[in-house]
């Protein structure tokens, strides 16, 4: 079980690095709005797995209010990014 909570902990940084390299070198804004929806992504990963591998329950409220946050930021921005400037 050591060496599958290594290799998790392994490949989430991995993706926590691209992710924040992609979001402080993005080349536009959308860029780094979508890295920074992964890196909320790979945050609730990282609090799930924790709490499958501790066998702990109380971390749920957390990645629910984690996960609506996500949804409504990503949707205003994307609301956001679609509207047409006034002529």
């Amino acid at each position: 079980m050591t060496v599958i909570a290594v290799l998790v902990t392994v490949l989430l940084t991995a993706g926590a690095v691209l992710a924040l390299i992609r979001l402080v070198r993005g080349p536009s804004v959308l860029d780094r709005i979508v890295a920074t929806d992964v890196l909320l992504a790979i945050v609730m990963v990282a609090i799930a797995a924790e709490a499958a591998f501790s066998r702990d329950a109380t971390a749920l409220p957390i990645l629910v209010v984690l996960s609506v946050l996500g949804f409504i930021g990503s949707v205003s921005v994307a609301r956001f990014a679609t509207r047409k400037p006034p002529r």
